[in-house]
């Protein structure tokens, strides 16, 4: 696969945050916060007394064109075996200017998903999806969840439903393999792993920490709830020079060898390993063509 055509496919996902879907005057503030991906809220964070009126705001957000700016767009509809979240698919579906992307919460089926592609594709419209597993039913399908769709690019785990799920304490410990079946089922399909928001703001040395830990496990990215902590998050989520320097060497090689392993330095390399070094060349591309 070409350089361009990895870069189509893989795009840093480092970093989300959201926006109040009431409030789409700070939507310009958080596409400026540093984050990859910013994420207009029409679940958890409405009251249910304002669903209809944050809903309108929020769709008309995206009936002017969006800038190419590097920030993925996404709305946060409600859960699809909700009323309000039929209402929302019913109103994207009824707009000519619907969000690049949809997060979904609560997923417990790929039925769901199923469901939701087959509306999109319907109607025309080509809207990626973000499915959020914080359920110990989706964590039970998360394999089947994560190939239900095409257009599924990241699985995100949401932890702290999930450890009132689990009826556990919310820290790295106990959901350390509820977070390890998220990333085996977004590692089997390809496609990212975005962990859950730390939720202490003083904290920062604390989500520095376990960013590194969610890295190191597989994660892409990790969520933010105050702009403060994006510059971490990014940066512990982007690729060293070392291991930039290395993954271009890496590939170097292979292509000239032209086999399926070589011993690198001492080490040696197989083939299925070129996929890693070119995500992680094109995620350091990406970011440095967006500084």
């Amino acid at each position: 696969m070409s350089s361009e055509a990895v870069k189509k496919l893989i795009q840093p996902r480092r970093s989300f945050i959201f926006s109040p879907g009431l409030k789409p005057e700070l939507f310009p503030k958080a596409l400026a916060s540093g984050a990859d991906m910013v994420c207009v809220e029409l679940e958890d964070g409405v009251a249910p007394m304002h669903k209809v009126e944050a809903r309108e705001r929020c769709l008309a957000l995206f009936a002017k064109p969006q800038a190419d700016d590097g920030v993925e767009r996404i709305v946060r509809i409600n859960g699809l075996r909700s009323a309000f979240g039929l209402d929302d698919v019913k109103a994207v579906l009824a707009t000519a200017t619907p969000p690049p992307a949809l997060m979904l919460p609560k997923v417990m089926t790929p039925d769901e998903i199923i469901w939701l592609d087959d509306l999109l594709t319907e109607r025309g419209h080509m809207c990626r999806l973000h499915v959020i597993i914080e359920t110990n039913a989706g964590l039970e399908v998360v394999n089947d969840i994560a190939r239900a769709s095409s257009r599924i690019d990241a699985l995100f785990f949401g932890g702290v439903d999930m450890a009132a799920e689990l009826r556990c304490e919310n820290s790295w410990e106990p959901l350390l393999y509820a977070r390890s079946r998220v990333i085996h089922a977004a590692a089997t399909v390809g496609i990212d792993a975005i962990d859950v928001p730390y939720l202490d703001l003083q904290d920062l040395d604390g989500m520095e920490q376990e960013a590194t830990l969610a890295r190191k496990l597989g994660f892409s990215g990790k969520g933010a709830i105050h702009p403060k902590q994006i510059e971490i998050l990014n940066n512990v989520f982007t690729p060293g020079e070392i291991a930039v320097a290395n993954a271009r060497k890496i590939l170097a090689a292979f292509v000239k060898a032209d086999t399926a392993l070589l011993v690198i330095d001492g080490k040696l390399i197989e083939k299925p390993v070129i996929r890693e070094m070119e995500r992680i060349i094109a995620i350091a591309d990406q970011v440095a063509e967006n500084a």
